[in-house]
């Protein structure tokens, strides 16, 4: 396993993260067990979760991820072998996080998260502490048009930040995270956390794949310039990228199967140009999901690569795509194919 810093602490985090937004809906309890067993044995020391987790979200099953983990934690007594981050969801009309009221990011509604948070993971403190999306309007979940909204009614993020400084110095948590932001909101965070002294954001974590590569627009550059970097999710573009869903393949089980609302990365131009890349790992005697992984792994602005999956099979290939370094003539295929259709995937 490799290791990069998470922003300008002191961690050291794996390369590869375990994501977790299948666990208690496509995974069992016993399963996420395995799953956390496996990676930390094979070095992956970071793990990422959600208060709203599993995906889709569902009243039923909300936190449930997060209990699974707290249960694991229970069992192994192992919380300093891990790194954990978990995210607090931003402005949403769903009720059921906050108790019959709109989830927001004010200042007790991020503290209540954080309890709640706490409480479920089973543990007294977490690693990074993320903003899941703005609490603003803006061209987030890799939407790539902005369309601006005015006199819109949002929290302002000097007052969020300041929350999360209070529970930083609560001890609650050690340090905070952006996702499903811009290049904008992650400077103005940045820009505020060094005029009032409060905690500076140390990650960002988006979309991105060999299918969407928008973050190398704005914010590559921000990540690199202001060691806040890219914890990537969607690497494998949910499984389109494996090449299963190629030729209208529908695979039992598989996420686009059980959730139709899962369609973004279905295209006609994304099949497209998922057959190529395919074609090109074949090519060149490589698994088409690894070598989508290997390529995220080794951009100079991402600090982790977040995988997920349904199986140990599935895992273990991901994990081992580390070990993978994509030639100059694969890379300069790979671009080829991106100029093609650079965002096939509105």
């Amino acid at each position: 396993m490799q290791y990069r810093k998470l922003g300008r602490t002191d961690l050291d985090v794996s390369v590869i993260c375990l994501g977790t937004m299948t666990w208690g809906e496509q995974n069992t309890e016993a399963e996420a067990h395995e799953q956390l067993d496996f990676a930390l044995d094979k070095g992956v020391n970071f793990i990422d979760t959600a208060e709203m987790y599993p995906v889709p979200p569902k009243e039923e099953t909300a936190g449930r991820t997060e209990c699974y983990i707290g249960t694991w934690l229970k069992a192994r007594q192992n919380r300093d072998k891990i790194i954990l981050a978990t995210k607090a969801v931003g402005k949403s009309d769903n009720t059921f996080y906050r108790g019959n009221e709109q989830s927001r990011l004010h200042g007790r509604h991020l503290k209540a998260a954080v309890d709640d948070s706490l409480k479920r993971l089973q543990t007294d403190y977490i690693d990074l502490y993320q903003l899941h999306w703005p609490e603003r309007t803006t061209n987030y979940f890799g939407k790539l048009g902005y369309e601006h909204v005015e006199e819109e009614d949002a929290v302002e993020i000097l007052e969020t930040l300041e929350a999360l400084g209070e529970l930083v110095k609560s001890g609650k948590i050690r340090h905070v995270g952006l996702s499903n932001e811009t290049a904008w909101g992650t400077m103005r965070y940045l820009h505020l956390a060094d005029k009032y002294d409060l905690p500076r954001m140390v990650s960002v974590q988006n979309p991105y794949s060999l299918l969407n590569r928008s973050y190398e627009v704005g914010l590559a550059e921000v990540s690199i310039r202001e060691d806040c970097g890219l914890l990537a999710y969607s690497p494998l573009a949910m499984g389109v990228l494996s090449g299963k869903y190629l030729g209208g393949a529908m695979p039992e089980g598989s996420r686009l199967s059980l959730f139709t609302r899962f369609k973004r990365y279905s295209t006609e131009l994304a099949h497209e140009l998922t057959a190529k890349y395919v074609a090109l790992a074949k090519e060149n005697g490589l698994d088409p999901a690894q070598m989508a992984l290997a390529f995220v792994n080794n951009r100079r602005f991402v600090t982790s690569n977040i995988i997920g999956a349904t199986n140990l099979k599935q895992l273990e290939s991901n994990i081992s795509s580390i070990d993978i370094e994509l030639s100059d003539d694969i890379l300069k295929s790979i671009e080829e194919i991106h100029n093609l259709h650079p965002y096939p995937c509105p």
